[in-house]
Order: structure tokens, then sequence, then C-alpha cells
């Protein structure tokens, strides 16, 4: 099973994967998380991206992913295919020779997860601070949602308590182990 989480920077993914993860281990799931790839690419990104930046880190996402599916019950990927393509639609303008791969690539993801913008991104190093480029990253990415028929669990922005919940939730998955009888 694979669960990819969309949304721009900044909207805490990645704390939400590692949430996630630690979530499905308690539950007995063998686990491993798809890291954000853009913060290992060599070459710029944010607002100073390149088209060629973004295939690095579109292609390597997709190859992580194959490296890691078969070897775990539940991959968690710090973001989709999907979101990395709107960073470079961003930058570059859509790219008709890789709308086939990108929405062939969404389908192969067991649920898709939308996490609102809740706050202006903080600086941790890379992430961008500008409000302005994070709200249109977070356009683009809701407008290929919708460009592909894709269909997303809508995380609430006014209740970050609950995610991990209704995460486990849509899976059908508990949201604790059941205790076990020692005797």
């Amino acid at each position: 099973m694979k669960i990819a989480f969309l949304g721009t920077h900044g909207v805490g993914k990645t704390t939400l994967c590692f949430e996630l993860a630690a979530a499905l281990k308690r539950l007995d799931q063998s686990v491993d998380i798809v890291k954000e790839v853009a913060r290992r690419c060599p070459l710029p990104i944010n607002r100073d991206t390149t088209r060629d930046a973004q295939l690095w880190i579109l292609h390597n996402q997709i190859a992580e992913e194959i490296a890691l599916e078969p070897a775990y019950d539940v991959i968690v990927c710090d973001r989709a295919v999907l979101d990395n393509y709107a960073y470079l639609v961003n930058a570059a303008g859509r790219q008709p020779q890789l709308e086939d791969l990108v929405r062939s690539w969404m389908k192969s993801y067991h649920l898709l997860v939308k996490v609102p913008v809740m706050s202006a991104p903080r600086f941790d190093g890379t992430r961008d601070v500008s409000v302005t480029f994070q709200q249109a990253i977070d356009r683009l990415i809701d407008e290929l949602v919708s460009d592909y028929g894709l269909s997303c669990l809508q995380l609430p922005a006014d209740d970050r308590s609950g995610w991990v919940a209704a995460v486990l939730s849509s899976l059908r998955l508990p949201s604790e182990a059941p205790q076990l009888d020692l005797f």
C-alpha cells in the first residue's frame, strides 16, 4: 500500500508522515517513508528552480517509490509525483510529454491525502518562505488534482490533532493496536 501526502511546502507533510508511520508501526505494519526528494536535489529549487531540477526531483521520487514498495507493507510518501509536477509547472509551464507519466503514476497511490495551508512557511535552511509562492503551488496542486480527476482525503484546516486518525480511518485501520490478552 502506498500513501501520498499532497500539499505545498510548509504545511506539515513531513511531520505528518512520521506521525502516520509511527501509528502504522504500532499496528504491526512494516513501513518506510519516501522523504522529500527536493532537499537532496543538486540543482536550484524553490523559486530559483529550473526545468532540469524539477525533472531530477520528479524522476528520483518515482525511483525511490519503486525501490521501497516491494520491501514494506506500507510506503508513506512525503509528496506525490503530482506535487513535484506542480513545482515544474510553476517554473516552466505544463509539460505535455510528462502529463501521461504523471497521470499514470498517480494511479499507483492507494490513498492521496491533501494537507491544507494553515500558516506561512518557516525557514528551515531549505524551504522558501514566500507566502505568495506557497499559495501559488497550493493552487497548482489543486488545479492538477481537479484536471486529473483525482480523489483525495481533504484534511481539515481547523483540527490538526485528528489528521493521523482521519488517515487511518480512511484506510479502515484502527487508531490503536488491539490489546491482546496476556493469559
